[in-house]
């Protein structure tokens, strides 16, 4: 009974393993079919690719991108929405919670070019905070296209504490999909060192008005 077992993994095995070959053998014959008509315009589109992706980094570049700013006026709120595809808008006031998310985002701001970063003074801004309905301070308010699409309210979703990582915050923008992510964080920092602001043994991490 066992050497029939061992017969039928082997046999398994060995057609994993030829599947793997074959699918290996046409990919390097596809290579070999490809002349050198063919390997120029696989290179001009590549060098295509690349031109597009500098024009967009220096219009988002243009546009206040790659840097952590705050907007001086409700009116300017809307002026920075409507240049950008996607936008993270911190509401705060003068507190420490609100200096904890400062930092976390002033990191990702440099990391995430593709998503304009900026804040908002709650306080000074009171028709933009009732009508997103902002109470809890820190919010995000993560904006695709315009419109308001996710909030980040406090730091509920972020362990509850001012402790958490970047990492962390990084991802939750990511489940949003108003950055750009690929599972790993953008800024190198191990998971096993994730790097936070500070740990607080403070359990009430945001702030009401």
């Amino acid at each position: 009974m066992e050497n029939k077992v061992q017969e039928i993994l082997e046999k398994q095995v060995l057609t994993v393993v030829k599947a793997v070959e074959d699918k290996i053998d046409d990919e390097i014959a596809a290579l070999d079919r490809l002349d050198t008509d063919d390997i120029e315009v696989l290179r001009e589109r590549r060098l295509q690719q690349m031109k597009k992706m500098a024009e967009k980094r220096s219009r988002w570049i243009a546009l206040g991108h790659g840097d952590y700013s705050e907007i001086p006026s409700e009116k300017d709120f809307f002026t920075v929405v409507k240049a950008s595809d996607r936008v993270v808008c911190h509401f705060y006031r003068e507190n420490w919670p609100c200096k904890v998310m400062d930092k976390h985002l002033s990191i990702l701001s440099k990391q995430h070019i593709e998503t304009r970063f900026v804040k908002i003074n709650a306080e000074k801004s009171p028709f933009l905070s009732e009508k997103l309905k902002i109470v809890v301070l820190p919010t995000l308010a993560l904006i695709k296209n315009t419109k308001v699409d996710d909030y980040v309210v406090g730091f509920d979703e972020l362990g509850g504490t001012d402790g958490f990582s970047t990492d962390e915050l990084e991802e939750r923008l990511a489940k949003s999909k108003v950055i750009f992510f690929e599972g790993e964080s953008s800024h190198n920092s191990s998971k096993s060192t994730r790097r936070s602001v500070r740990q607080s043994t403070n359990p009430d991490s945001s702030d009401s008005e």
